[in-house]
């Protein structure tokens, strides 16, 4: 607790807001990429402290909030089918597919099973022989390894019954769509690159981002102070008018990130285009099972088609607020259609979704 509370100390975080507006001579548009930073934030009032010139705008980094529909669909389709047990992860229960969502499946008397990690799915399978057991794997580089290391080991036990319905997303890819928007009203100026996605991937692949933008990424954690530092060194960056990689999260990131992990990654799955909700299709920005592990890939085994799905048309602006373009507060339908009892799209189902943060801590307009 002494630990945390350390990053959550208040004379250390007013200390930090003074250096920023210190600093801050210029607008400057600073985006956060991960939801669990965008939650801190909106938790603990840090907006409030920055000066006024000093705007965050939230990321996609929520990975419940960018599976594309079609994901869900086959997601639904397999729960459908009685052969398949469908697991996954709890947030994504609620997250609509083109028409109706794993939660309505369930009612409906599909086999869902809501899983804590790739091991309970593993688990299933064993006890569950004649079954086909298919983990719907999501999220960036942060849980890649471990879906990895369940398909790894379901080869070593020659588990036959075990498979991945894969929807893995990379960070910088998204990074580089994000910056590929040339409208100087919502340009984005530097990042806060998620702590526990470059301790897994270290700061090597947002060089070339950082470089070829003339933005700095600032790799942050996740507590009040972290966040602030964070945007203190962005901030100091942009003023002297450097584009850098830089670690202001040394207690848990390293320059080479993980070396193991970074193996079985690169062992189990190949890079390929992946579409993202709201957002739409960007080359090399996810991951499917490489050919050597195909037989464990849900859309080879059990023939799922690729067709990409149409949005629902339900008024939701989602996709506007995972790039920087929207606040979830400038929504028409938030607060009013939109809430987290009836959402209308994923970044108010999901607990790491901005528009799920903004209506936790911040009053319905």
């Amino acid at each position: 607790m002494k630990h945390v509370d350390d990053h959550r100390d208040p004379a250390r975080a007013r200390e930090l807001a003074r250096a920023i507006a210190a600093e801050t001579t210029r607008p400057w548009r600073i985006m956060e990429v991960c939801g669990g930073q965008t939650h801190a934030i909106a938790r603990f009032g840090l907006e409030e402290l920055l000066p006024p010139r000093l705007s965050l705008v939230h990321g996609p980094g929520c990975p419940v909030c960018v599976t594309p529909p079609e994901i869900l669909d086959h997601a639904i389709a397999l729960a459908r089918r009685s052969e398949v047990v469908l697991c996954s992860y709890g947030d994504m229960l609620r997250v609509p597919g083109s028409t109706v969502d794993l939660r309505t499946v369930k009612a409906e008397g599909g086999d869902v099973r809501v899983v804590y990690s790739p091991l309970d799915a593993l688990a299933l399978a064993r006890e569950l022989p004649d079954r086909e057991v298919v983990l719907l794997a999501i999220g960036f580089e942060t849980t890649a390894p471990g879906h990895a290391m369940a398909v790894y080991q379901a080869r070593r036990e020659g588990l036959r019954n075990f498979s991945l319905l894969v929807s893995h997303v990379l960070v910088p890819p998204a990074l580089e769509a994000i910056l590929a928007d040339d409208d100087p009203a919502t340009r984005v100026h530097g990042f806060l690159a998620a702590g526990h996605v470059c301790a897994i991937m270290g700061e090597a692949e947002y060089e070339p981002v950082a470089r070829r933008h003339r933005v700095p990424i600032v790799i942050t954690g996740f507590e009040p102070v972290d966040i602030l530092h964070g945007i203190h060194r962005c901030v100091v960056q942009l003023e002297a008018g450097r584009a850098e990689v830089e670690n202001a999260y040394p207690r848990a990131v390293r320059a080479a990130g993980n070396p193991h992990a970074r193996a079985v990654l690169d062992e189990v799955f190949e890079v390929t285009a992946r579409r993202w909700r709201g957002i739409g299709e960007i080359p090399r920005s996810g991951l499917r099972l490489a050919p050597a592990f195909a037989g464990f890939d849900a859309e080879r085994k059990l023939a799922l088609a690729s067709t990409p799905a149409a949005e629902p048309d339900r008024g939701c602006r989602s996709g506007l607020v995972l790039v920087g373009k929207l606040r979830p507060t400038e929504c028409p339908e938030f607060g009013a259609r939109c809430t987290p009892e009836h959402p209308l799209g994923a970044t108010m189902v999901s607990s790491e979704g901005a528009c799920a943060a903004y209506y936790r801590y911040r009053a319905a307009p």
